[in-house]
């Protein structure tokens, strides 16, 4: 079962938001790569306003995907997609329902 999540909140800067969208949706593969990472979305709750979720078993799995390669791009494109920097939280998981 996951035990520990992330939730991180993105505000795009005005006249970012299609790259921000698009910035996500490139994000995938290499999260793929990231054999910790149980389960990752990035979502999209109106024009400014998107998300990262993700899920892991354990700490470890959690602080590898925050010393990964999309925490990396991601504060490497800050300046110019966001307009505030992240808000990352990281949650205890209650109960899931992933794929076997």
């Amino acid at each position: 079962m996951t035990r520990h999540a992330l939730y991180v909140e993105l505000k795009a800067r005005p006249g970012k938001e299609n790259e921000l969208a698009a910035f996500l949706a490139g994000a995938k593969p290499l999260v793929d790569a990231e054999p910790a990472t149980r389960a990752w979305f990035g979502v999209r709750f109106d024009e400014q306003t998107f998300a990262i979720f993700d899920a892991f078993d354990d700490e470890a799995g959690r602080d590898a995907h925050l010393s990964g390669k999309v925490a990396a791009a991601l504060m490497a494109n800050a300046a110019e997609l966001l307009a505030q920097a992240p808000q990352i939280r990281r949650a205890d998981v209650l109960a899931d329902k992933l794929p076997a």
